[in-house]
């Protein structure tokens, strides 16, 4: 299982905490599943904080 998997699954384990919560408690699982596969990306290697920001020089 990739690190990507694994993150997203941990992401969304701890949303489902909140499950019994309704609609935001959705929201709140859907949020944490997206941290969680970001940060399983980053930890892979297929993602960088670089593809976040951009730089400041214009040329």
């Amino acid at each position: 299982m990739s690190a990507a998997i694994v993150g997203l699954l941990a992401g969304m384990a701890l949303g489902f905490a909140a499950y019994f919560g309704g609609f935001w408690a959705f929201l709140l699982v859907a949020f944490l599943g997206l941290v969680g596969l970001i940060i399983g990306l980053m930890i892979q290697g297929d993602l960088e904080m670089s593809d976040f920001t951009r730089s400041r020089d214009r040329q």
